[in-house]
């Protein structure tokens, strides 16, 4: 297995799906109480959709404090913030529209124009905010390719150093994304995947058990690993 991985598997897709809620708001509560606000950087993808809705519900929102959540993005497309694709359009119409109350708390990644030059701003935005703390909790998913983020196999962003945030061409997508850096999301506190579903098994298991070739493969370092959430479906592969 990664020796920069840690995978739990909560049992089937709904039991899972309740344990990413729990630990999303344990994570934020610690992180309150260590420094008073909660830095987390959301993922696209059905998953993490479904995790926003469940998040929302009144069971789950009313132990949270929300003014006091910082919501920023690990990746987002070219495309403008109304767009169906777009993962900032998607994490507020799931339910954060009505939680995150204080516009200035909602740093979207500006990715349909000057992409290149809104990256460094979006570096900035992260540095100014965060000050001297490091992201608490950095979302991700992983892609059939093994790609996470917008880091995708092949791609000029998976060799940038020194910086927080980039502006990542995909060749096989004939398009511009923006992403977190691997500096970046290795910093965070914690970096979670959440990977539920049938669809994922195959890839899961070569993602755990064999040498890192996949970007997804080389977020986490043998002393501080990513988590690996999966339902049992996800992990039904895995030796």
């Amino acid at each position: 297995m990664l020796t920069n991985a840690e995978l739990i598997v909560p049992g089937d897709y709904e039991a899972t799906l309740h344990y990413c809620v729990e630990h999303f708001i344990t994570t934020c509560r610690k992180a309150i109480e260590d420094h008073g606000q909660f830095f987390v950087a959301l993922s696209g993808g059905s998953t993490p959709k479904a995790l926003y809705e469940t998040l929302c519900q009144p069971d789950y929102s009313d132990q949270i404090e929300w003014d006091k959540i910082h919501l920023f993005w690990s990746d987002e497309r070219s495309v403008p913030p109304t767009s169906a694709d777009s993962n900032y359009h998607m994490a507020l119409k799931a339910g954060f529209e009505k939680k995150i109350t204080l516009p200035a708390h909602i740093h979207r990644m500006v990715a349909e124009t000057d992409i290149e030059k809104n990256a460094k701003a979006y570096e900035k935005e992260i540095l100014k905010t965060l000050q001297n703390q490091r992201f608490d909790l950095v979302m991700l998913g992983m892609g059939e390719d093994g790609h996470t983020a917008s880091l995708f196999p092949g791609t000029e962003g998976l060799k940038v150093q020194g910086r927080l945030v980039t502006a990542n061409y995909i060749p096989q997508k004939e398009t511009w994304r923006m992403t977190l850096t691997y500096d970046c999301i290795n910093d965070a506190a914690h970096t979670v995947f959440y990977v539920l579903g049938k669809s994922k098994a195959e890839m899961l298991a070569r993602v755990l058990s064999t040498e890192p070739t996949l970007p997804c493969q080389f977020v986490g370092l043998p002393d501080h690993p990513a988590l690996w959430i999966a339902d049992e479906a996800a992990a039904s592969l895995i030796p």
